[in-house]
């Protein structure tokens, strides 16, 4: 008897104490700004201790994706709101909320979602802030100068050129293909020979580190997808952390070997040159310019060092091989439903090499309808379904208030679906982006490449290699359908991906 009063009393304590503990913790929850601030926005309920976490976290990856999509149909393609563990996550998806975001000179710090990738590719162009973001970006901007985009369509034309005989293949055997390692091939190729002047296909070793920048995207879509394994304790016992940093040996042991060999050859060609400058490494290095020149030269002036020329090598490949091949997919699988698109496509191709047989830069940009074309593909599967700004200061707006703190979303997939600004935005209409329509949209309507002071750097490098592609191809195949768009199970993931492969056919014209 005594013992089961002592029982009870114990149970009683613990049970009142954890009671007292949670109703504290629910009044500290409401003190915070982020509290006050979710009234601003439309949202679901607010729950005591876990607010919105079960409404947010712990789906699959298809489910998390589908949920957002109807999110946005709940709150009728306007700006809602999340409340989790005292954060406020607001997701935009109103083009007046994206312009007050990305239009600002002082917003442009990345969220906390992005320290996943650090590792990898470290505090880069993409992951920087402050001053170090300013003089990076001012030391990478040269590199994408008209005329050393020129010098690089040779490299898009060569890769073109593998991927018609490969497609041809495959065309003789009447057989469908795979798009998405076709698509991680074209464009790795291309990022790799025209960010460092490395063939990825003449060594083993480059076919190693292709296979583990493909593993690294895998661990890090495991990540994003599992919010205990936020948290660096978590990650490191569960063993994550020592699978990632196996991957991440070899793979920056080769781009700081490719990087040595290259300084090599720069310090050697700038013994000739009084004034080293943008204009002497393009005019008088004995190989190809690459990216990585101007990222040696900028060393030379003590403007970067070793470790920032690794990480910003590291953050062409991931960001310019992911997006761009996301975009091949995508736009071969719209067009393969469209062959009055195709068949315009073609037209416009042929007319160009009937008057230049060796396009250059300039034809390509005179390829109006093609340039239509990709923008719509852009619109309906965006490569970057979403952007993720840390608010580092509070913001008033259009009579909200935004505090410290918050996490604001750009749902980019969603923004490009507003009905107000592209009615019937499934249908794909690329005449949607002919001069008198784009005019009588919010310029913030439509943001592939982001906007504002931190848009997407590489966006006419990865205009171009799309518009060469699809000129190599078009100019051979017809592409026709097999996977359905109906039947596309997107996954939640930074880059746009689908859950199972993405097939067509390709057919001698």
């Amino acid at each position: 008897m005594i013992h089961s009063s002592i029982a009870m009393y114990v149970f009683t304590t613990v049970a009142g104490l954890l009671v007292f503990i949670f109703i504290l913790y629910e009044i500290y929850l409401r003190s915070l700004p982020s509290y006050r601030a979710a009234k601003y926005f439309p949202g679901y309920p607010v729950y005591p201790i876990v607010q919105n976490l079960f409404t947010a976290l712990f789906k699959s990856q298809t489910g998390s994706f589908q949920q957002a999509r109807q999110w946005a149909r709940i709150f009728n393609h306007r700006t809602y709101r999340l409340l989790i563990q005292g954060v406020l996550f607001v997701q935009i998806i109103h083009h007046k909320d994206v312009e007050m975001l990305l239009s600002s000179s002082r917003l442009i710090t990345k969220s906390p979602l992005y320290k996943l990738i650090v590792p990898f590719i470290g505090k880069g162009l993409l992951n920087s802030t402050g001053e170090k973001w300013h003089q990076r970006r001012k030391i990478l901007t040269p590199t994408f100068h008209f005329n050393i985009l020129q010098g690089f369509l040779q490299i898009f034309h060569e890769e073109c050129r593998k991927l018609v005989y490969q497609l041809d293949k495959d065309a003789a055997q009447g057989i469908t293909t795979t798009l998405q390692p076709l698509s991680t091939q074209v464009t790795l190729n291309t990022i790799c020979e025209t960010a460092m002047g490395l063939k990825l296909d003449t060594s083993e070793t480059a076919e190693v580190y292709k296979s583990n920048i493909r593993e690294v995207g895998k661990v890090i879509q495991q990540r994003i997808m599992n919010p205990l394994l936020f948290e660096d304790w978590i990650y490191k016992i569960t063993g994550y952390q020592a699978k990632f940093d196996k991957i991440l040996r070899p793979i920056h042991a080769f781009i700081n070997s490719i990087i040595r060999q290259r300084r090599e050859t720069f310090h050697e060609t700038m013994k000739n040159v009084d004034t080293p400058s943008e204009e002497n490494i393009y005019t008088n290095i004995k190989q190809r310019y690459a990216m990585l020149d101007s990222l040696l030269l900028a060393e030379s002036k003590q403007q970067i060092d070793a470790e920032g020329i690794r990480e910003e090598v590291d953050t062409f490949t991931f960001e310019g091989h992911d997006t761009t091949g996301s975009a091949f997919v995508f736009t071969f699988l719209l067009i393969a439903h469209e062959q009055l698109v195709q068949q315009r496509l073609f037209e416009e191709i042929e007319r160009m090499f009937n008057l230049q047989p060796n396009p250059a830069l300039q034809d390509y940009n005179d390829l109006k309808y093609m340039d239509r074309v990709i923008k719509e593909s852009l619109r309906i599967y965006p490569p970057v379904p979403f952007i993720s700004r840390l608010i580092t200061e509070d913001v008033q707006y259009d009579g909200k208030f935004v505090p410290r703190g918050t996490i604001m979303n750009v749902e980019i997939y969603d923004l490009h679906r507003d009905p107000e600004q592209f009615p019937d935005p499934e249908r794909f209409d690329p005449d949607r982006f002919l001069p008198e329509d784009v005019q009588r949209r919010s310029p913030y309507a439509y943001v592939p490449f982001s906007a504002g002071p931190r848009n997407c750097i590489g966006q006419r490098f990865a205009m171009l290699e799309l518009k060469a592609i699809l000129t190599a191809v078009l100019r051979e195949f017809r592409v026709l359908p097999v996977t359905k768009r109906e039947d596309v199970v997107f996954v939640a993931d930074m880059v746009l991906r689908s859950r199972d492969p993405i097939v067509v056919k390709f057919e001698r014209r």
